[in-house]
């Protein structure tokens, strides 16, 4: 049996000590992430990055910075995700553009406010992704190559 980890993307974006983040529904009821998806076969993965905030969350993105790669394995499940995550800054916000089925709305949060909704998070990687990023994580992006 060949093992395929889903691989995903997330951005991390601090504005004024606050963090933007998704309220999304998923099988496990409404949950906060940040705005984060699969990674589809034909972007890199900071294009993959990019496509995702913009979906999730009507802001547009620059990644700056690479935060951490994670893996994080989904109990009582075969599903284990490997995400790439990123220090990025908006530049531009779209508010009347749709965000992506399931995403209720996006939402600022301050690290305090995030630590005491935790039981709401979509997956420990949330907390971990800001608590790398405000101890000042940084990669930077040429570390990622894409061959097309």
């Amino acid at each position: 049996m060949i093992w395929k980890p889903h691989v995903t993307v997330a951005v991390v974006v601090e504005r004024q000590g606050r963090f933007l983040l998704v309220e999304e529904q998923t099988e496990d009821g409404i949950r906060i992430n940040q705005p984060a998806g699969h990674l589809e076969a034909d972007e890199s993965i900071v294009e993959g990055a990019v496509r995702e905030a913009l979906e999730e969350t009507a802001h547009e993105v620059v990644p700056e910075a690479l935060v951490g790669i994670y893996r994080w394995a989904k109990p009582d499940t075969d599903v284990v995700y490997l995400r790439f995550a990123f220090a990025a800054r908006s530049i531009a916000h779209h508010p009347d553009r749709p965000l992506d089925r399931g995403i209720l709305r996006a939402i600022w949060r301050t690290p305090d406010e995030l630590r005491a909704e935790h039981a709401r998070h979509r997956s420990p990687l949330v907390m971990q992704c800001v608590e790398d990023h405000l101890a000042g994580r940084r990669y930077p992006l040429d570390l990622l190559v894409h061959h097309a």
